[in-house]
């Protein structure tokens, strides 16, 4: 600022009052300080006069590489964030990195709050994470950890693909699990509730999986084997997410398998992945954006009353009917 001041000829202080945009500097002088910081290559420090003021006004974000529900979340963050007057640093967790390196180093950048995508992390850390900073969790909850919640109704959107599929006449419905992914133990929990209600107990079959496109594959080769030894088909299988439900169509579809006439499939997410898909994907949708706006605010409010109670917000999600699922095929004769 001292450079800027020197070569335009004006005060350090009526540089200051150019860059923090306040009155008291002709539109004259204006223009040439700012031209002058151009010249020289000067940018404000933003983040050295927050943290001088012992705030940073930055929420950290944690998310997992690949996981294409998370770039939703995030597109949704970034606004919401903005319009509260704070900036976001995103930190990825993958194979090669854990959720915790993400999360440290998030913290040493001196993000006043966190938020963090479906962490996979011990209930223990997380309750200890709430203790050190502010924190949300989006899509995982944790009972009786210091946190706040942002999640889905899991167990009403697994209910509404259920009766759809029961609806068009589907009995033999499998459910390909999401193992330790974010939502996976309502999922499967609701699965097996939907199953009992329809009075379909003895179709009641879950396949160990995870929230990849690998999985859906391996679920994919899995049944057409079976298939070949004499078994039967089922007739419509529920995905653990989006990503699942695509890899199981590629699946499918390269063993000869026409989707929806031999095999419907239902995602969860109603990621952007299920709109690029070569047909349209039934799945269920979670409105990452209302899932986003709430996370934003659960962070901002406790950083603004850091005495509140652990808070949660479940929203309501819902099926979208598209082309991946029809009525069951007719019984072999």
């Amino acid at each position: 600022m001292a450079d800027v001041a020197e070569k335009a000829g004006v005060s350090r202080a009526l540089v200051s009052i150019v860059f923090r945009n306040q009155p008291g500097a002709s539109e004259e002088t204006r223009r040439r300080v700012l031209r002058v910081a151009d010249e020289i290559g000067y940018r404000p420090d933003s983040a050295a006069r927050l943290l001088a003021r012992g705030r940073s006004r930055t929420i950290g974000v944690m998310f997992t590489v690949h996981q294409t529900f998370h770039t939703d979340l995030i597109e949704g963050i970034y606004p919401e964030a903005e319009r509260l007057g704070y900036d976001v640093l995103l930190s990825a967790s993958a194979e090669a990195r854990s959720e915790a390196k993400a999360v440290e180093a998030l913290l040493g950048h001196r993000c006043e709050a966190l938020i963090l995508l479906g962490p996979d992390a011990e209930p223990a850390y997380l309750d200890e994470l709430g203790q050190r900073a502010v924190t949300v969790s989006v899509s995982r909850r944790v009972p009786r950890a210091r946190v706040d919640f942002v999640h889905s109704a899991e167990g009403k959107g697994v209910r509404q693909a259920m009766d759809h599929l029961v609806e068009l006449g589907h009995r033999r419905i499998v459910h390909i699990d999401g193992g330790r992914g974010p939502g996976s133990a309502d999922r499967r929990r609701a699965y097996r509730a939907a199953m009992r209600r329809h009075g379909l107990e003895a179709e009641v079959r879950v396949i160990p999986g995870e929230h990849t496109e690998q999985s859906g594959i391996e679920t994919g080769r899995l049944l057409v084997a079976e298939r070949d030894q004499g078994l039967l088909l089922p007739t419509a299988v529920l995905a653990g997410n989006d990503r699942c439900a695509w890899g199981l169509l590629m699946a499918l579809t390269r063993a000869g398998l026409e989707v929806p006439r031999d095999v419907s499939v239902v995602g969860y997410d109603d990621s952007h992945l299920s709109h690029l898909m070569p047909i349209g994907l039934t799945t269920v949708r979670q409105d990452a954006r209302l899932m986003a706006e709430h996370a934003v605010r659960f962070a901002v409010e406790r950083l603004e009353k850091p005495e509140l109670e652990p808070r949660e917000a479940v929203l309501d999600p819902k099926l979208v009917v598209r082309g991946t699922s029809g009525p069951a095929p007719e019984p072999s004769a």
